[in-house]
């Protein structure tokens, strides 16, 4: 039996096209302004949009056409999101308790800059599916976190010294990967790639699970996205975690462009 597979974004297109049709009376053309316009009045969630600053045609540094003064669409919410409105008003009341209270703002004030990460603990245990608030951490930045995660699960021994990450891995992920490996005396060798099949746009579920078992005695770290950042594919994060685990590894997730976009059960997925 062959597999044959489908554009991901016809699939996309295919699937959305069913849904809304079956869901509403719009038949318009997915990439026509009267379904976004559409869609627009049918966003739960549109009243949020007043929360964030758009920048604007004129203030961005590049060429532009139109009302300089209209604001931007933006998509590029995967690199960096709009900055809150409510953002300013809270940095100017830490800079404020800090110009008044000087050192005591550590532990005073209604967010002390000790405890800053406290708050945000319960909502994120929750995103995430941790077992408890005492198992998430909220800390420094991604690669930083990266470096400090691996270092501490990343112990090479004899033969079982390989970092399993996926083909087109987000680039921080790359360079921290052969950072840890150079780090470590590993070679290249050390680096190992899972990739979609020739004409293939995915990663198949089974050929990382063949990969895992073919080098169940090599591989010490398994580390990959849980939203590939390039293509969206949600990779199958229960599966996998168990098959590597099954195999003698650690196994860790980039879940930068998966939490509070993709449900997680970190808890029940170990």
């Amino acid at each position: 039996m062959t597999h044959q597979a489908q554009d991901p974004l016809a699939a996309l297109r295919q699937m959305l096209k069913g849904m809304i049709m079956k869901q509403t009376n719009c038949t318009k053309s997915l990439d026509s302004e009267e379904f976004s316009t559409f869609l627009d009045t049918e966003d739960g969630l549109s009243r949020f949009r007043d929360r964030f600053q758009f920048p604007t045609l004129g203030s961005i540094p590049c060429e532009t056409s139109g009302d300089q003064d209209s604001a931007c669409i933006y998509l590029c919410g995967n690199s960096l999101g709009l900055k809150p409105k409510q953002a300013d008003i809270y940095m100017a009341e830490q800079l404020d308790n800090w110009g008044k209270q000087a050192v005591f703002m550590h532990f005073n004030g209604r967010i002390p800059a000790a405890l800053a990460d406290q708050p945000g603990k319960e909502i994120t245990a929750r995103i995430v599916g941790a077992g408890s608030v005492s198992e998430v951490t909220i800390m420094n930045g991604l690669t930083v976190n990266l470096h400090l995660m691996m270092i501490a699960f990343y112990q090479p021994s004899g033969r079982r010294n390989k970092i399993l990450i996926e083909d087109h891995a987000f680039p921080s992920d790359r360079y921290a990967v052969r950072s840890l490996l150079r780090m470590k005396g590993v070679g290249e060798e050390g680096l190992l790639l899972v990739k979609p099949r020739q004409g293939e746009n995915t990663i198949r579920t089974e050929d990382i699970l063949e990969m895992i078992e073919n080098n169940q005695d090599d591989i010490a770290l398994v580390m990959l996205s849980g939203v590939q950042y390039y293509t969206g594919q949600k990779f199958e994060m229960e599966r996998i975690t168990q098959a590597g685990k099954r195999a003698g590894c650690m196994v860790g997730w980039d879940l930068a462009h998966a939490v509070g976009n993709v449900e997680l059960k970190l808890g029940e997925w170990g």
